[in-house]
């Protein structure tokens, strides 16, 4: 195995979440909501489960915005004039982060809400 090539390929791939991170409104939104479920997990006291849960959910969330925005940015050099089905393509990719984000928000609720009405009853 060639370290060089490895480490080049770890080098890629953080150049690949800084782009994610500078050009994409919603990747940045979704760190800072990552931030916001941190601090409200360590104020909840969430347990070794959930806090593993809630990390699968971040880094799914994290993965599935950077392959979102690759389909966008393949699309857009395939396709540069508007074409329906590059409209289509990303409208799908879109839709599956709309999906999983979802899906973490309702996880979120069923870990969140009981420790949070243990507190008024």
């Amino acid at each position: 195995m060639d370290a060089r090539k490895l480490f080049r390929s770890f080098r890629y791939a953080w150049q690949g979440i800084a782009e994610g991170f500078r050009t994409e409104q919603n990747f940045r939104f979704h760190l800072l909501a990552a931030l916001v479920v941190t601090i409200l997990g360590w104020l909840s006291g969430l347990s070794v489960l959930e806090w593993l849960i809630v990390i699968l959910l971040f880094g799914g969330m994290f993965a599935l915005e950077l392959i979102n925005t690759a389909i966008e940015r393949v699309v857009d050099l395939a396709s540069p004039e508007h074409h329906p089905l590059a409209g289509q393509a990303k409208d799908v990719a879109a839709g599956a982060v709309l999906v999983f984000a979802m899906a973490s928000a309702l996880i979120g609720c069923v870990i969140f809400i009981p420790k949070w009405l243990n507190l008024f009853y």
